[in-house]
């Protein structure tokens, strides 16, 4: 049996002179990058875990601080508990955040959600940094343009920090190494589906 990939004379991939892959850079030579995940449509959040769960899966340590999120039943917070170094933090109610006029307490715990993302990303202890919705926390006035920019401008070299939600602003979306739209082009929500349980949620 010939498995697609597989160094066999059979495969129509390889042939069997081609050389080895390049090996994979010690820490010491990796460069980090800036993703940004935003738009209207469902899967900005998902992407990101993939890319995580991809980082973990070759050894590298993940956290992800999710603001104005704090549904305790969330599959990922599930996930994350089997998989050693992948820590995920919610920073923000199950309500959803007015805009114009969030509640001292969304302020608070995106504040603290904030400091903490700082603390960690100075700590060195992570290889993979995930700011699930800080597009959202920054358009609604929870952190601000400088200090996001700030944070991408002064990341230790090696992090990779991925942003997500939707709202990019135009300077965190100018400063970013990889910037993906996502596009509702159809979605259940608008047939009246509830959101449901390792779908939405």
């Amino acid at each position: 049996m010939t498995i697609r990939g597989d160094r066999d004379r059979n495969s129509p991939f390889l042939k069997p002179d081609d050389p080895s892959p390049p090996p994979a850079m010690t820490k010491d030579e990796r460069i980090g990058t800036v993703q940004v995940y935003t738009g209207d449509g469902k899967g900005k959040t998902t992407a990101a875990l993939g890319q995580a769960l991809r980082a973990w899966g070759h050894g590298r340590r993940i956290l992800m601080i999710q603001f104005t999120k704090g549904r305790i039943n969330d599959g990922e917070l599930e996930a994350a508990k089997r998989l050693d170094v992948f820590d995920i933090i919610q920073a923000g109610r199950e309500t959803f955040v007015s805009k114009e006029h969030p509640d001292p307490e969304d302020v608070r715990l995106a504040r603290e959600g904030w400091k903490l993302l700082l603390e960690r990303v100075a700590s060195g202890a992570y290889d993979m940094v995930v700011a699930d919705e800080l597009n959202v926390a920054l358009d609604y006035g929870l952190v601000t343009l400088e200090e996001v920019l700030g944070l991408m401008r002064t990341r230790p070299p090696e992090l990779e920090l991925v942003i997500t939600g939707r709202y990019a602003h135009p300077e965190v979306v100018a400063i970013a190494d990889l910037v993906s739209e996502v596009l509702e082009i159809k979605h259940p929500y608008r047939a009246g589906m509830d959101a449901r349980e390792g779908v939405e949620f």
